[in-house]
Protein backbone atom coordinates (compact mmCIF):
# COMPACT_ATOMS: atom_id res chain seq x y z
CA UNK A 1 0.00 0.00 0.00
CA UNK A 2 1.53 3.18 -1.20
CA UNK A 3 4.24 4.36 -0.16
CA UNK A 4 5.06 0.97 1.33
CA UNK A 5 5.10 -2.72 -0.14
CA UNK A 6 1.72 -4.60 -0.73
CA UNK A 7 0.39 -5.82 2.26
CA UNK A 8 2.08 -2.74 4.39
CA UNK A 9 0.51 0.57 5.69
CA UNK A 10 1.96 0.59 9.42
CA UNK A 11 4.27 -0.86 11.99
CA UNK A 12 2.48 -2.62 14.75
CA UNK A 13 4.74 -2.96 17.24
CA UNK A 14 5.07 0.66 18.19
CA UNK A 15 4.00 3.25 20.67
CA UNK A 16 1.40 5.26 18.58
CA UNK A 17 -0.31 8.39 20.84
CA UNK A 18 -4.08 7.39 21.14
CA UNK A 19 -4.80 10.85 22.78
CA UNK A 20 -4.12 13.45 24.55
CA UNK A 21 -4.32 12.58 28.53
CA UNK A 22 -7.37 15.53 29.04
CA UNK A 23 -9.12 13.90 26.44
CA UNK A 24 -9.20 10.50 28.48
CA UNK A 25 -12.03 10.60 31.21
CA UNK A 26 -14.66 8.46 33.04
CA UNK A 27 -16.52 8.65 29.51
CA UNK A 28 -16.09 6.41 27.00
CA UNK A 29 -13.98 7.97 24.25
CA UNK A 30 -14.00 6.06 20.90
CA UNK A 31 -10.92 6.10 18.38
CA UNK A 32 -9.91 3.99 15.74
CA UNK A 33 -6.24 2.62 15.68
CA UNK A 34 -4.45 0.83 13.22
CA UNK A 35 -7.36 -0.57 11.36
CA UNK A 36 -9.32 -1.39 14.89
CA UNK A 37 -11.87 0.44 17.31
CA UNK A 38 -10.58 1.15 20.44
CA UNK A 39 -11.85 2.66 23.51
CA UNK A 40 -10.64 4.69 25.95
CA UNK A 41 -11.85 5.62 29.48
CA UNK A 42 -10.68 5.94 33.90
CA UNK A 43 -11.34 3.96 35.96
CA UNK A 44 -12.15 4.87 39.37
CA UNK A 45 -8.92 5.47 40.64
CA UNK A 46 -8.35 6.95 37.67
CA UNK A 47 -5.61 4.99 35.57
CA UNK A 48 -6.43 5.20 31.74
CA UNK A 49 -7.30 2.08 30.08
CA UNK A 50 -7.58 0.91 26.31
CA UNK A 51 -9.68 -1.92 25.45
CA UNK A 52 -11.13 -3.56 22.07
CA UNK A 53 -13.81 -1.76 20.96
CA UNK A 54 -15.91 -4.63 19.56
CA UNK A 55 -18.32 -6.75 21.17
CA UNK A 56 -17.16 -10.35 20.00
CA UNK A 57 -20.92 -11.17 19.76
CA UNK A 58 -22.28 -9.52 16.93
CA UNK A 59 -19.98 -6.46 16.58
CA UNK A 60 -21.51 -4.27 18.17
CA UNK A 61 -19.30 -0.65 18.60
CA UNK A 62 -18.20 -0.83 22.77
CA UNK A 63 -17.92 2.84 22.73
CA UNK A 64 -21.81 3.16 22.03
CA UNK A 65 -22.08 1.06 24.85
CA UNK A 66 -22.24 2.25 28.59
CA UNK A 67 -20.01 2.09 31.74
CA UNK A 68 -20.65 -0.13 34.62
CA UNK A 69 -18.23 0.47 37.44
CA UNK A 70 -14.71 -0.17 35.96
CA UNK A 71 -16.74 -2.54 33.31
CA UNK A 72 -18.03 -2.03 29.71
CA UNK A 73 -21.58 -3.28 29.23
CA UNK A 74 -22.27 -3.90 25.72
CA UNK A 75 -25.70 -1.81 24.43
CA UNK A 76 -26.85 -4.68 22.18
CA UNK A 77 -27.14 -7.78 24.24
CA UNK A 78 -25.67 -6.83 27.92
CA UNK A 79 -22.45 -9.04 27.55
CA UNK A 80 -19.86 -7.44 29.81
CA UNK A 81 -16.06 -6.63 30.01
CA UNK A 82 -13.67 -5.61 32.61
CA UNK A 83 -10.99 -2.97 32.05
CA UNK A 84 -8.97 -6.10 31.61
CA UNK A 85 -10.60 -7.34 28.38
CA UNK A 86 -12.16 -10.37 30.71
CA UNK A 87 -15.42 -11.02 30.29
CA UNK A 88 -17.42 -10.81 33.74
CA UNK A 89 -21.14 -11.56 32.52
CA UNK A 90 -23.70 -12.86 29.93
CA UNK A 91 -27.15 -12.15 30.77
CA UNK A 92 -28.39 -15.03 28.84
CA UNK A 93 -26.99 -17.69 30.73
CA UNK A 94 -24.71 -18.09 33.59
CA UNK A 95 -21.57 -19.92 32.00
CA UNK A 96 -19.42 -17.56 30.52
CA UNK A 97 -17.35 -19.25 27.45
CA UNK A 98 -13.24 -18.73 28.21
CA UNK A 99 -13.11 -17.46 24.72
CA UNK A 100 -15.33 -14.42 25.79
CA UNK A 101 -12.51 -11.76 25.92
CA UNK A 102 -11.33 -8.78 24.46
CA UNK A 103 -8.12 -7.16 23.80
CA UNK A 104 -7.09 -4.88 26.51
CA UNK A 105 -4.00 -2.75 25.48
CA UNK A 106 -0.89 -1.18 27.08
CA UNK A 107 -1.11 2.41 27.75
CA UNK A 108 1.08 4.61 29.15
CA UNK A 109 0.25 8.39 29.81
CA UNK A 110 4.09 10.28 29.82
CA UNK A 111 3.57 14.18 29.17
CA UNK A 112 0.96 15.59 27.21
CA UNK A 113 -0.05 12.19 25.79
CA UNK A 114 -1.20 8.81 26.52
CA UNK A 115 0.73 5.71 24.17
CA UNK A 116 -0.60 3.04 22.79
CA UNK A 117 0.74 -0.31 22.01
CA UNK A 118 -1.34 -1.74 19.01
CA UNK A 119 0.64 -5.08 18.47
CA UNK A 120 2.41 -8.00 20.34
CA UNK A 121 1.87 -6.81 24.17
CA UNK A 122 4.99 -8.81 25.40
CA UNK A 123 7.27 -6.75 22.95
CA UNK A 124 5.60 -3.27 24.57
CA UNK A 125 8.90 -1.95 26.19
CA UNK A 126 7.57 1.64 27.93
CA UNK A 127 11.68 2.71 27.45
CA UNK A 128 10.96 2.48 23.54
CA UNK A 129 8.35 6.01 23.91
CA UNK A 130 10.46 8.97 23.39
CA UNK A 131 11.36 10.59 26.52
CA UNK A 132 9.99 13.86 28.11
CA UNK A 133 13.77 15.37 27.74
CA UNK A 134 14.57 13.89 24.14
CA UNK A 135 11.80 15.65 22.70
CA UNK A 136 12.12 19.19 24.24
CA UNK A 137 9.29 18.67 26.78
CA UNK A 138 11.16 19.74 30.52
CA UNK A 139 12.86 22.80 29.22
CA UNK A 140 12.72 25.57 32.03
CA UNK A 141 10.66 28.59 31.30
CA UNK A 142 8.61 27.04 28.43
CA UNK A 143 5.04 25.89 28.86
CA UNK A 144 3.65 22.75 27.44
CA UNK A 145 0.13 22.63 26.01
CA UNK A 146 -2.31 20.26 24.01
CA UNK A 147 -3.84 22.33 21.23
CA UNK A 148 -5.44 19.98 18.63
CA UNK A 149 -7.26 16.54 18.19
CA UNK A 150 -7.75 15.90 14.57
CA UNK A 151 -8.96 12.96 12.44
CA UNK A 152 -7.68 13.59 9.00
CA UNK A 153 -9.06 11.41 5.87
CA UNK A 154 -5.75 10.28 4.37
CA UNK A 155 -3.39 7.38 5.19
CA UNK A 156 -1.08 7.70 8.19
CA UNK A 157 2.32 7.97 5.80
CA UNK A 158 1.06 10.61 3.90
CA UNK A 159 1.43 13.23 6.77
CA UNK A 160 5.24 11.48 8.38
CA UNK A 161 6.27 12.71 4.68
CA UNK A 162 4.84 16.02 5.11
CA UNK A 163 6.50 16.23 8.51
CA UNK A 164 9.64 14.81 7.26
CA UNK A 165 10.23 17.18 3.95
CA UNK A 166 9.65 20.76 5.51
CA UNK A 167 10.87 22.23 1.99
CA UNK A 168 6.97 22.92 1.98
CA UNK A 169 7.02 25.41 4.54
CA UNK A 170 7.85 28.26 2.36
CA UNK A 171 5.11 27.03 -0.07
CA UNK A 172 2.31 25.19 1.47
CA UNK A 173 3.02 27.46 4.85
CA UNK A 174 3.64 30.77 2.80
CA UNK A 175 1.58 33.38 4.67
CA UNK A 176 2.67 31.98 8.16
CA UNK A 177 4.88 29.90 9.38
CA UNK A 178 7.60 29.57 6.36
CA UNK A 179 10.20 31.38 3.76
CA UNK A 180 11.26 30.11 0.31
CA UNK A 181 14.78 29.70 2.24
CA UNK A 182 12.66 26.55 3.83
CA UNK A 183 13.39 24.73 0.99
CA UNK A 184 16.68 26.18 -0.55
CA UNK A 185 18.55 25.75 2.87
CA UNK A 186 19.74 21.88 3.00
CA UNK A 187 19.56 19.67 6.00
CA UNK A 188 21.83 18.31 8.25
CA UNK A 189 20.53 15.04 9.34
CA UNK A 190 21.35 12.64 11.93
CA UNK A 191 19.85 9.23 12.44
CA UNK A 192 20.24 6.81 15.54
CA UNK A 193 18.33 3.50 16.53
CA UNK A 194 15.48 5.56 17.94
CA UNK A 195 15.14 8.74 15.94
CA UNK A 196 15.78 10.23 12.95
CA UNK A 197 16.79 13.99 13.25
CA UNK A 198 16.88 17.13 10.49
CA UNK A 199 18.19 20.44 10.44
CA UNK A 200 18.34 23.41 8.83
CA UNK A 201 20.34 26.20 9.69
CA UNK A 202 19.37 29.11 7.65
CA UNK A 203 21.54 32.74 8.21
CA UNK A 204 20.39 36.81 7.59
CA UNK A 205 16.86 34.68 6.12
CA UNK A 206 13.46 37.03 6.12
CA UNK A 207 11.46 36.28 8.96
CA UNK A 208 8.18 34.53 8.36
CA UNK A 209 4.87 36.14 8.32
CA UNK A 210 3.69 34.97 11.42
CA UNK A 211 6.71 36.02 13.49
CA UNK A 212 6.45 39.42 15.72
CA UNK A 213 7.43 42.34 14.11
CA UNK A 214 6.62 44.86 16.83
CA UNK A 215 10.38 44.47 18.41
CA UNK A 216 12.73 43.62 15.56
CA UNK A 217 11.80 43.87 11.96
CA UNK A 218 14.74 42.29 9.94
CA UNK A 219 16.68 39.30 8.60
CA UNK A 220 17.18 37.16 11.66
CA UNK A 221 19.18 33.50 11.92
CA UNK A 222 17.01 30.71 12.04
CA UNK A 223 17.26 26.94 13.22
CA UNK A 224 14.28 24.66 12.03
CA UNK A 225 13.95 21.25 12.06
CA UNK A 226 12.15 17.88 13.15
CA UNK A 227 12.90 14.47 15.27
CA UNK A 228 11.08 11.67 14.13
CA UNK A 229 10.58 8.72 16.84
CA UNK A 230 9.44 5.83 14.89
CA UNK A 231 6.91 4.98 14.02
CA UNK A 232 4.50 8.39 14.34
CA UNK A 233 5.73 11.12 16.78
CA UNK A 234 7.42 14.07 15.31
CA UNK A 235 9.51 16.89 17.82
CA UNK A 236 10.19 20.15 15.90
CA UNK A 237 12.18 22.70 16.95
CA UNK A 238 11.74 26.56 15.89
CA UNK A 239 14.28 29.60 16.86
CA UNK A 240 15.04 32.91 15.95
CA UNK A 241 18.19 34.90 16.37
CA UNK A 242 19.01 38.96 15.57
CA UNK A 243 22.05 38.07 13.11
CA UNK A 244 25.67 38.64 14.95
CA UNK A 245 26.68 40.92 12.93
CA UNK A 246 23.58 43.48 13.91
CA UNK A 247 22.97 45.35 16.95
CA UNK A 248 22.02 43.11 19.66
CA UNK A 249 23.33 40.02 17.52
CA UNK A 250 22.37 36.62 18.84
CA UNK A 251 18.97 38.08 20.85
CA UNK A 252 17.06 35.41 21.14
CA UNK A 253 13.67 36.79 18.58
CA UNK A 254 11.27 33.33 19.40
CA UNK A 255 11.32 29.94 20.52
CA UNK A 256 8.89 27.15 19.87
CA UNK A 257 8.88 23.07 20.64
CA UNK A 258 6.16 21.90 18.42
CA UNK A 259 4.62 17.79 18.82
CA UNK A 260 3.44 16.08 16.10
CA UNK A 261 2.05 12.61 17.20
CA UNK A 262 0.44 10.79 13.11
CA UNK A 263 -1.52 7.73 14.76
CA UNK A 264 -3.13 5.39 11.57
CA UNK A 265 -7.09 5.12 12.51
CA UNK A 266 -7.56 3.40 9.18
CA UNK A 267 -5.47 2.51 6.26
CA UNK A 268 -6.65 5.77 4.73
CA UNK A 269 -7.04 8.06 7.65
CA UNK A 270 -5.25 8.74 10.45
CA UNK A 271 -5.51 10.55 14.08
CA UNK A 272 -3.48 13.75 14.43
CA UNK A 273 -2.57 15.84 17.79
CA UNK A 274 -0.55 19.17 17.68
CA UNK A 275 1.10 20.16 20.84
CA UNK A 276 3.45 22.34 21.27
CA UNK A 277 5.47 24.31 24.14
CA UNK A 278 5.99 28.46 24.36
CA UNK A 279 7.51 31.11 27.06
CA UNK A 280 4.02 32.04 27.90
CA UNK A 281 0.70 31.68 28.08
CA UNK A 282 0.13 34.75 26.45
CA UNK A 283 2.51 33.38 23.32
CA UNK A 284 0.39 29.87 23.65
CA UNK A 285 -2.95 31.72 23.52
CA UNK A 286 -2.02 33.58 20.33
CA UNK A 287 -0.25 30.45 18.69
CA UNK A 288 -3.27 28.19 18.95
CA UNK A 289 -5.12 30.67 17.34
CA UNK A 290 -2.53 31.59 14.06
CA UNK A 291 -1.84 27.90 14.30
CA UNK A 292 -5.20 26.42 12.99
CA UNK A 293 -5.46 27.33 10.04
CA UNK A 294 -1.75 26.08 9.23
CA UNK A 295 -2.64 22.39 10.51
CA UNK A 296 -5.66 22.71 8.11
CA UNK A 297 -3.52 22.98 5.37
CA UNK A 298 -1.45 20.19 6.14
CA UNK A 299 -4.21 18.09 6.64
CA UNK A 300 -5.78 19.85 3.25
CA UNK A 301 -2.86 18.66 1.15
CA UNK A 302 -3.15 15.14 3.27
CA UNK A 303 -6.51 14.50 2.16
CA UNK A 304 -5.91 16.02 -1.02
CA UNK A 305 -3.31 13.51 -2.11
CA UNK A 306 -5.36 10.65 -0.88
CA UNK A 307 -8.38 11.25 -2.83
CA UNK A 308 -5.71 10.92 -5.86
CA UNK A 309 -3.64 8.09 -5.10
CA UNK A 310 -6.78 5.65 -3.88
CA UNK A 311 -8.60 7.01 -6.89
CA UNK A 312 -6.27 5.84 -9.80
CA UNK A 313 -5.89 2.02 -11.16
CA UNK A 314 -2.05 2.60 -11.27
CA UNK A 315 -0.39 5.11 -9.73
CA UNK A 316 2.98 6.54 -11.37
CA UNK A 317 6.06 6.38 -9.81
CA UNK A 318 7.46 9.32 -7.79
CA UNK A 319 10.14 11.58 -9.33
CA UNK A 320 11.61 12.39 -6.08
CA UNK A 321 14.75 15.17 -5.41
CA UNK A 322 17.30 15.74 -3.43
CA UNK A 323 14.90 17.02 -0.72
CA UNK A 324 13.66 14.03 -0.41
CA UNK A 325 16.31 12.01 1.38
CA UNK A 326 14.94 12.25 4.78
CA UNK A 327 11.69 11.28 3.35
CA UNK A 328 12.78 8.24 1.90
CA UNK A 329 14.45 7.48 4.98
CA UNK A 330 11.49 7.74 7.49
CA UNK A 331 9.47 5.54 4.76
CA UNK A 332 12.78 2.83 4.77
CA UNK A 333 13.23 2.35 8.45
CA UNK A 334 9.06 1.85 8.51
CA UNK A 335 8.88 -0.94 5.99
CA UNK A 336 11.70 -2.19 7.94
CA UNK A 337 9.87 -2.30 11.37
CA UNK A 338 6.86 -4.35 9.01
CA UNK A 339 8.88 -6.50 7.54
CA UNK A 340 10.45 -7.88 10.77
CA UNK A 341 7.03 -7.74 11.85
CA UNK A 342 5.84 -10.12 8.83
CA UNK A 343 8.90 -12.81 9.40
CA UNK A 344 8.14 -12.84 12.60
CA UNK A 345 4.44 -13.98 12.40
CA UNK A 346 4.25 -14.32 8.27
CA UNK A 347 0.17 -15.21 9.18
CA UNK A 348 -0.15 -11.49 10.26
CA UNK A 349 -3.00 -10.31 12.46
CA UNK A 350 -5.46 -13.09 10.43
CA UNK A 351 -3.88 -16.00 12.57
CA UNK A 352 -4.90 -13.57 15.76
CA UNK A 353 -9.03 -14.57 15.21
CA UNK A 354 -10.22 -17.59 15.72
CA UNK A 355 -14.09 -17.83 13.63
CA UNK A 356 -16.85 -18.30 16.28
CA UNK A 357 -19.35 -20.55 13.58
CA UNK A 358 -20.81 -21.98 16.56
CA UNK A 359 -22.80 -20.83 19.48
CA UNK A 360 -20.78 -21.37 22.78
Amino acid sequence: MYPFTPGSYAPRNGWYVAAFCREIGEALLSRWILNQPVVLYRKADGTAVAVDGRCPHRHYPLGESKRVGDAIQCGYHGITFGSDGKCTFVPSQKTIPGVYAIKAYPLVERGLWAWIWPGDPDQADEALIPTLDEIGFNIPGMIPDAFYSMHVKGRYQLLNDNLLDLSHLGYLHATSIGTPDDAATPEVRDLNERRLSSRRFMRNTPMPPYHDRSVYDGPVDRISGMDFYFPGFHAGIGESRIPEDRPQGGRLLHTSRVWHAVTPATKTSCNYFFGMSAPSRDRLEDAKIRLEPVLAEDSFATEEIEKIISTMDALPPELMLKSDVTAVQGRRILQAMMDRERAQDPAGAASERRREDEPV
